[in-house]
């Protein structure tokens, strides 16, 4: 170990030194739990060096890693002199939520205070975190210590440290042997003199021996006459150890926590069960009939009061319970729907997002951070600690998308990873607030591109062809190769985000279906998406399969290509679908009519083939359309002759869209550019769809 390593201790966390070795650190935050840092002073790094870079990218894999339950994470990143160490250790209480998000905040701690530190430890009451450039596994020799104590004082200190000192020897033991959860953590409690409680935690690094566990722990124990004499709480912590007591229980009560008590020798003895109560004792009865007598004529009495007076008491009574049990259910109504839905999504825990914590990278959700609005509610950019950037949607409360959207996004996002899918980082469930965290995406909708004169010009073909390639890819994915068939049932052009170098990433879950992986179709009672790209079997019936996927594909083909909303085009006083404008130049050889005309004409070939494989996904019948492992085939294969295309579904003649047939033509309020998202119970016999709802 180099003698620029820290060799001296010191025995307060408060003040800020300043030392030949180390600086030691606190801060002020408000929060109930204490705060301390380390800056060692071993070794600088230049900002324009790439260790910086490594140390935010060995922190992020550290504190996002959702794998981890049992609160011990271990990262590095980079190479050579400039690969960084990181090693992060929670209280054997804490849940894997709590855990990171302490981490993360004693990583903003450390970096705040210690910049240009190549080395630094700190963090709080429940957990600490270390970062070097050289590794951190297994025991630490060095001698680090903070020492911790409380300004209270006990009366008897030779009587309290007795029973504390019998108390943390248990622990120590029980501690360095336990392999729970892959913890090395013991809780437990002793009574001391005066009847006092003495809660103490013990917890050493689980990449720690038995013989490691005890060795450091012993050193820590050694320090308690330092640190701590009279005072009724304190502990002592070092980097791969720590201890704590106090006269109060500041830890969560776990299944195999210790209730110590001593026996007068002063060794440690098992809890006796407790006696069981006496039995009362029998009242001895009463003979005479003049006692009996006036008992009785006292209890009708008493009768005769009650039957007067409750009626009115009860109707009060009742009365009283009715306004408070609506107020109250008024009240809990959010409350149990949270209940509900956490209690659903509490297999994602290991995602989930503190509040504040989005309170911060949003900059409290600042109209400066505001990117735009959905059927979700407002999105906002926002930028975490460790400068990564993302997007976080915040459902609005009068959003109809609710409860269950939220829990399917969550549920069905944290098990998909694929290129062409938008990236969840997490979520937060809490208060009144429902958020998801995305990858954060700087080109935005491929809407804004394809709908705008000015932008759909920077898009040349061989960018529009990899943006269809990136979507049927990831349509792919969804139907045949996650663990679970899904359907997205709202897929347009809105919902392909668009990274830096332009790949679509599919976004938006909230309608997707899961399906068995031997179905292939299902009817459903709720009709949700948006006009113009359901397929016509799902809009009028409800019948649900992967088909209605492939043929809101074909639709986004077709508006890729053009240029134009599928709602609707203008031709003088007559507007046309794009589906029936498509087949009318198909069929008449004039597909020219359909390219759209900022195109170059040298790849025309590819791109009349793409209007081709567009017209096979949006046939009326489903058994006609292909699959999304045929399209893939098609766009990678051009060799591959492709089937002669039938009628599109809704092609018509006339103004009046066939989607919305089931409801007349002037139903939906919506003009002939425009898209409307709905959510509609299908009827019982499957022939109308009525109480339509926009998203």
């Amino acid at each position: 170990m180099s003698e620029n390593r820290l060799e001296q201790e010191k025995a307060k966390t408060y003040p800020f030194l300043f030392l030949s070795f180390f600086i030691l650190i606190s801060e002020a935050t408000g929060d109930p739990e204490y705060s301390y840092g380390v800056c060692y002073t071993s070794g600088n790094y230049t900002p324009n060096s790439s260790y910086p870079t490594n140390l935010k990218n060995a922190l992020s894999r550290l504190i996002f890693n959702t794998q981890i339950d049992y609160g011990f994470y271990s990262a590095s990143y980079g190479q050579a002199s400039d690969k960084v160490y990181s090693t992060g250790l929670c209280r054997g209480d804490v849940t894997p939520h709590a855990c990171r998000t302490c981490l993360n905040n004693s990583a903003s701690l450390l970096l705040k205070h210690c910049p240009l530190h190549k080395e630094a430890e700190g963090g709080y009451d429940t957990c600490k975190l270390h970062y070097a450039y050289y590794s951190l596994d297994g025991y630490q020799e060095y001698n680090f210590w903070v020492y911790l104590m409380s300004e209270t004082n006990v009366t008897d200190w030779d009587q309290y440290s007795f029973v504390l000192n019998k108390l943390l020897a248990t622990l120590r033991d029980k501690a360095a042997t336990d392999s729970h959860l892959k913890r090395k953590y013991a809780s437990g409690n002793a009574t001391a003199p005066n009847s006092q409680t003495i809660y103490a935690v013990a917890q050493c690094s689980p990449d720690l021996s038995v013989g490691e566990c005890n060795d450091c722990l012993n050193l820590a124990f050694s320090k308690l006459p330092d640190c701590c004499t009279n005072n009724s709480g304190g502990g002592v912590i070092r980097s791969t150890c720590d201890f704590r007591y106090d006269n109060f229980s500041f830890y969560k009560p776990m299944a195999d926590t210790l209730t110590l008590q001593l026996s007068p020798q002063g060794s440690p003895s098992p809890s006796p069960s407790p006696s069981p109560s006496p039995s009362p004792s029998p009242v001895p009865s009463t003979t005479a009939n003049s006692s009996q007598s006036t008992h009785h004529g006292k209890s009708n009495k008493s009768q005769a009061v009650i039957v007067k007076v409750l009626p009115p008491v009860v109707f009060l009574g009742l009365l009283i319970f009715i306004c408070i049990y609506l107020e109250v259910r008024k009240s809990t109504k959010h409350l149990e729907s949270e209940a509900k839905v956490d209690e659903e999504i509490g297999q994602a825990e290991s995602l989930q997002f503190d509040f504040d914590t989005i309170i911060d990278a949003t900059n409290n959700f600042s109209d400066a951070n505001k990117l735009g609005q959905g059927g979700f509610g407002p999105v906002y950019k926002g930028t975490l600690f460790n400068e990564q950037e993302v997007a976080v949607k915040r459902l609005a409360n009068n959003s109809s998308q609710g409860d269950i959207e939220f829990k399917n996004e969550v549920l069905l996002m944290s098990k998909l990873h694929h290129g062409n899918l938008v990236r969840l980082l997490g979520f937060c469930f809490e208060r009144e607030e429902r958020l998801l965290v995305y990858e954060f995406l700087p080109n935005k909708s491929l809407d804004k591109f394809i709908y705008d004169p000015i932008q759909r010009a920077h898009l040349n073909w061989k960018k529009r062809y990899k943006i269809i390639e990136g979507i049927a890819r990831g349509l792919l994915y969804l139907h045949e190769d996650s663990q679970q068939r899904i359907i997205h049932r709202d897929l347009k052009l809105s919902n392909i985000l668009l990274d830096a170098n332009m790949n679509p990433k599919i976004s938006d879950f909230g309608l997707a279906r899961l399906f068995a992986l031997d179905q292939t179709q299902n009817n459903t009672s709720t009709i949700a998406g948006t006009y113009g790209y359901m397929a016509p079997e799902y809009a009028r019936h409800g019948k649900l399969s992967t088909k209605l996927d492939v043929f809101s594909f074909g639709v986004i083909i077709l508006e890729i290509v053009s240029g134009r909303k599928n709602g609707g085009l203008y031709d003088g006083e007559n507007v046309e679908h794009l589906l029936s404008f498509a087949w009318k130049n198909w069929k008449k050889g004039t597909a020219a009519n359909i390219i759209d005309t900022t195109l170059n004409n040298a790849l025309r070939d590819e791109i009349v083939r793409c209007i081709h494989i567009g017209l096979l996904c949006v046939q009326e019948k489903v058994s006609d359309r292909p699959t999304m492992a045929s399209v893939v085939l098609m766009l990678d294969r051009h060799s591959l002759a492709l089937p002669v295309p039938s009628k599109p579904a809704y092609f018509m003649n006339n103004s009046c869209l066939s989607v919305i047939q089931f409801s007349g033509c002037n139903s939906v309020d919506a003009g002939p550019n425009e898209q409307k998202s709905v959510s509609a119970e299908a009827s019982a016999n499957e022939a109308s769809i009525s109480s339509l709802h926009p998203r």
